[in-house]
């Protein structure tokens, strides 16, 4: 028996298995890690893809908005952001004529302490940092509708001034294609309503993970964006331990799709033959923050584990479910089939969760290994267990002692086979 340490929460599970059962271990390609990350941020906003570098049309006195990523998406914001701050300052913006936007989409409102933690207390002290509330349209400026019918508003916070800077990092996303870019924007720092319409296209069979070309739900963000363009990018892309792998920064189009070829190079593994059980670990914190987030973990198992097969996922779900939504959804909706009927009928955030977890348990049964009380974890219709051995022991159960196991310790991250490459 081998000894295998998967992370969970922000610490790990051990188990074994026989090894020989063990046909594949799916994980990112190694990339060296950029030996001097500041550097690497500085060149890339001096000399940038598509656009003037920042000093060229920054003007002494002009006001800034960034958006920055939340918790849930790990960015490492607090080594760019004062470079960023340091840039503007040296063509004569002051602090005060900054500010720090955080891309909440509909997740919940950050504290303090989470504010400080992403951007780092220099930056924290320097800016001042907001949280937006998507559902209060007195917070919102409405630019118009765009072709596909979403009504496009961004928050004031970074329509009334002179620059909108978007920042974050990329991977797969599993509708819109890939993350980072204008997401930041849309939905980061939208109105709800334009969040909701605009994700209501996820049932369209082109939104799918790694493909921009043709998915409605990225060109409808676009061409939403472009109502109220953002004048620069930076965007990072980083390791499962969080080490910065490139930066890319410039017009938020560009740079963007140069850097999700880089992604589909980084997070795209090839898949041998699909498994009878696929053993599968979040990352750790934050991706296993909760089952909105673990949702993206199970995406990536389902290309890897063969049709009534078993996915046994480590995810600790210290912040529950994630969505009251999603539990509405869940609670009121019994089957896949009827969670996907009264989505359609009638599109809701957070619901629309339902839609993407139960859809793959189609093809699989989901076992999760979580904090989370076991019958909660059966109304969200997992096979819950309270360690990995009672796990196994299920899995064994319905596939026999010897089934083939396909391992994914940074499951949230590893995109099997599937992913489109950008055209």
């Amino acid at each position: 028996m081998k000894v295998y340490k998967f992370r969970y929460g922000k610490g790990q599970l051990t188990f074994s298995l026989d090894p020989a059962l063990v046909i594949d271990e799916l994980t990112i390609k190694r990339f060296p890690e950029l030996a001097d990350p500041t550097a690497a941020v500085t060149e890339a906003i001096r000399h940038p893809i598509g656009s003037p570098p920042l000093r060229e049309f920054v003007q002494p006195g002009q006001t800034v908005a960034f958006i920055v990523n939340d918790p849930t998406r790990v960015a490492r914001s607090d080594v760019f952001m004062p470079i960023l701050l340091d840039e503007l300052n040296a063509v004569g913006v002051p602090d005060a004529n900054m500010r720090v936007v955080f891309s909440l989409g509909t997740h919940r409102a950050m504290t303090e302490a989470e504010m400080t933690e992403e951007v780092g207390t220099a930056v924290a002290a320097r800016v001042k940092m907001h949280n937006t509330d998507p559902l209060d349209d007195h917070q919102f400026t409405f630019f118009g509708t765009t072709s596909r019918g979403t009504k496009v508003g961004f928050n004031k916070l970074v329509t009334e001034v002179d620059h909108i800077i978007c920042t974050g990092s990329i991977v797969h996303h599993f509708f819109a294609g890939y993350g980072g870019g204008r997401k930041a924007m849309l939905p980061g720092v939208a109105a709800y309503e334009t969040i909701r319409h605009n994700h209501s296209m996820m049932f369209d069979p082109n939104a799918v993970i790694g493909r921009l070309d043709g998915n409605p739900v990225y060109l409808d963000q676009i061409e939403g964006v472009e109502m109220c363009r953002p004048s620069f990018l930076l965007n990072v892309v980083l390791d499962e331990d969080k080490r910065f792998l490139k930066v890319f920064a410039g017009d938020y189009i560009k740079a963007h799709r140069e850097a999700c070829v880089f992604v589909g190079q980084v997070y795209g593994a090839e898949v041998k033959r699909e498994a009878d059980l696929v053993i599968a670990s979040c990352g750790g914190y934050p991706k296993d923050i909760n089952v909105y987030q673990l949702q993206k973990t199970m995406d990536n198992t389902w290309c890897a584990v063969r049709k009534g097969g078993v996915v046994i996922i480590l995810g600790e779900c210290c912040e529950g479910s994630g969505s009251a939504h999603y539990e509405q959804m869940m609670r009121e909706c019994k089957t896949p089939e009827r969670v996907e009927a009264v989505l359609r009928a009638k599109f809701e955030i957070g619901a629309h969760k339902a839609y993407a977890v139960t859809r793959l348990m189609k093809k699989a049964e989901f076992i999760l290994v979580s904090g989370m009380d076991p019958e909660f974890s059966r109304m969200l219709l997992f096979t819950p267990a309270q360690t990995v051995e009672q796990a196994l022991a299920l899995a064994y159960q319905k596939l026999g002692p010897t089934p083939s196991i396909t391992l994914m310790p940074m499951g949230a991250l590893t995109v099997p086979l599937n992913a489109t490459p950008v055209k």
